[in-house]
């Protein structure tokens, strides 16, 4: 399997067995993607991981035009794209009864895993941005999807994060672009990926040692 398809698959699954176990009261705990809920950002999620399966069933664009990098543009992160974004989430919440959230999630991952092993390695793919993409350059932002949410919601339910490997490594990749952090940073995988996107904020010292280091990453709006 291919290692973006495998840790697609892991971190889904994963959170899924997390979502199984949730009471009422986890569900309705606010989160650090505010306004959203538990609840509202499983949602979310939910959406994400599945948007794949309707664009694998929709004609192919001729070419890719951007890779996952060139996906998280400011274009995506507007005041309206993001109100959407919010109203989205709150929406496809109100869509699935609480007790057959994790069925829901499990049911669209899996979905969008057994249309990516249907498909061909070089597929093009449009997204709803009208981004055309390779398939596996999409598959990496649903790994950041899931596997970044799940940190968000690993706070907001205060359990230890549980990222898996596989996630870990194409996130890192794809925010810092294959370059290695700096190793006066100290930094494990997990403290990249909430420095790098604004979930942990960066210490004089920290700063320091990255404008020494001319070390820079990928920006983009939650």
């Amino acid at each position: 399997m291919d290692p973006v398809r495998a840790a697609f698959a892991a971190e889904c699954a994963r959170l899924t067995e997390v979502v199984t176990d949730l009471t009422d009261a986890d569900l309705d705990r606010p989160t650090d993607c505010p306004p959203w809920t538990v609840q509202e950002l499983i949602a979310h999620v939910r959406t994400g991981v599945g948007r794949l399966t309707d664009m694998l069933a929709a004609p192919a664009p001729p070419r890719a035009e951007v890779d996952a990098a060139g996906y998280f543009g400011r274009a995506k992160f507007t005041a309206q794209v993001d109100a959407d974004r919010i109203a989205g989430g709150r929406r496809a919440a109100l869509q699935v009864h609480r007790a057959a959230l994790a069925a829901e999630l499990d049911r669209a991952w899996r979905a969008t895993d057994a249309a990516v092993a249907a498909a061909a390695p070089d597929r093009v793919v449009r997204t709803r941005h009208g981004d055309a993409m390779r398939l596996t350059e999409f598959l990496r932002t649903r790994v950041v999807e899931v596997g970044v949410h799940g940190l968000d919601l690993a706070a907001a339910l205060d359990r230890p994060p549980w990222l898996t490997t596989g996630a870990a490594e194409v996130i890192v990749d794809l925010l810092t672009g294959g370059h290695p952090t700096p190793a006066a940073l100290g930094w494990d995988r997990i403290t990249v990926i909430r420095k790098t996107t604004g979930r942990a904020a960066l210490t004089a010292p920290e700063r320091a040692a990255i404008d020494a280091a001319g070390f820079r990453w990928l920006a983009f709006g939650r």
